[in-house]
């Protein structure tokens, strides 16, 4: 799946889909063992948290990316609209629908009865993928924390990603479960219960 999109022309307004970030470098001649490294985000790997939570709400949406805006709409001081942000100009097909599918089902499979369970919520479909991401120089600092996912109730949809880089718990206790998802969990029931 390709994100980039949110950083370069027509992505994000705000520019933030990269920030702080640079970008991976994954060589061409990487021997078989790095290549499956990064298969599951180690060796080179970086994103954003809106990069992940893009990824999630293409997975959601069937596998259509749409690139974030951060303004809706312009108007003037009378109430005129001056400019209108339109949502299916800047989407694009990045998986089909079918692979979309899988994923959802898996993403689900997480939430209900994986490593994502503090994430469910009754009454909603929640989908989400849990990541434990190494940090320092040989894994030498506590790892950071991922949950990314998305959420579906009453014709709504949210997809949200979190990401907690420092914690007072033990290395042994950090998890995108135990940390991650219950962050993820209450701005899904927010914007849901809207």
């Amino acid at each position: 799946m390709d994100v980039e999109s949110a950083s370069g022309p027509g992505g994000c307004n705000a520019s933030a889909a990269g920030s702080r970030h640079t970008p991976a470098h994954n060589p061409s001649d990487m021997d078989k063992p790095s290549t499956a490294l990064t298969g599951i985000g180690q060796y080179d790997v970086t994103a954003t948290p809106l990069q992940m939570a893009m990824v999630s709400a293409a997975i959601a949406g069937g596998g259509k990316l749409v690139s974030p805006h951060m303004v809706a709409q312009i108007t003037d001081s009378g109430g005129d609209v001056l400019e209108d942000y339109d949502a299916e100009a800047d989407t694009k097909e990045i998986v089909s629908s079918s692979t979309a599918e899988q994923l959802q089902s898996a993403m689900q499979t997480v939430v209900e009865d994986g490593t994502g369970t503090n994430a469910q919520i009754s009454g909603a479909t929640v989908g989400g993928k849990t990541g434990t991401a190494q940090h320092g120089e040989n894994n030498s600092k506590t790892p950071y924390a991922w949950f990314t996912s998305y959420g579906k109730a009453d014709g709504k949809e949210v997809a949200v990603a979190v990401v907690v880089e420092q914690s007072n718990a033990a290395r042994s206790e950090v998890s995108g479960n135990g940390l991650a998802a219950p962050v993820a969990k209450a701005v899904m029931r927010a914007a849901l219960e809207q």
